[in-house]
């Protein structure tokens, strides 16, 4: 049996929040989303998620750099992860650059992302 993993995910598109709630909800993973990059790190203090996902292109803030500030300001030993739609070499050298723990393009089909995510948190 799989073992429940908490999820955040930072996005700034609600529908992509939702879709990505539901799907990864049925892999039992348990999942908190917001829209904000405000408060994010108060968000994983108090949720103390496993994974954070990551949204790349964000308005107000991007990905990398909620990454960054998450590291520094919520001491949290949650995997991070980018997440974009972007060129995967893109992603993958951003990643790189600020130190991820992982990168994932957008688009997999939910078991992928389900496998990916789990793999990551697994390392």
């Amino acid at each position: 049996m799989e073992t429940s993993l908490r999820l955040l995910v930072v996005d700034d598109d609600e529908e992509h929040l939702e879709l990505v709630r539901r799907l990864l909800s049925a892999y039992k993973f348990e999942v908190r989303t917001t829209s904000s990059p405000i408060g994010v790190s108060n968000l994983v203090r108090e949720f103390l998620p496993n994974v954070i996902l990551i949204d790349v292109n964000q308005p107000a803030l991007s990905g990398d750099r909620i990454l960054t500030l998450v590291r520094r300001n919520a001491k949290s030993m949650a995997k991070l992860v980018l997440f974009s739609s972007a060129d995967p070499e893109r992603l993958r050298q951003l990643a790189k650059s600020v130190e991820a723990d992982g990168w994932i393009p957008k688009g997999l089909a939910p078991r992928e992302l389900a496998d990916q995510l789990r793999r990551v948190c697994a390392t």
